[in-house]
């Protein structure tokens, strides 16, 4: 039983609404730093690059075969 009260205590526990509503407040008071916008935008980039390159290969290939230019 000891294994699972210690099992128990690890888990997260449920946060409360007021609790969500201050980390809210508290995120939206807190300023961007410098880099933050660079990095925000290489990471949808790298999270992207899949779809992009099936976009492009989708419309790239007909064109290379078609000879559309």
């Amino acid at each position: 039983m000891a294994f699972l009260e210690r099992w128990k205590k690890r888990l997260p526990r449920e946060k409360t609404q007021e609790e969500l509503d201050e980390y809210d407040t508290k995120m939206e008071e807190t300023p961007l730093e410098k880099g933050d916008r660079l990095a925000m935008f290489l990471g949808a980039l790298m999270a992207f690059w899949p779809l992009i390159l099936i976009v492009a290969a989708i419309f790239l290939i007909p064109m290379l075969i078609f000879r559309v230019f």
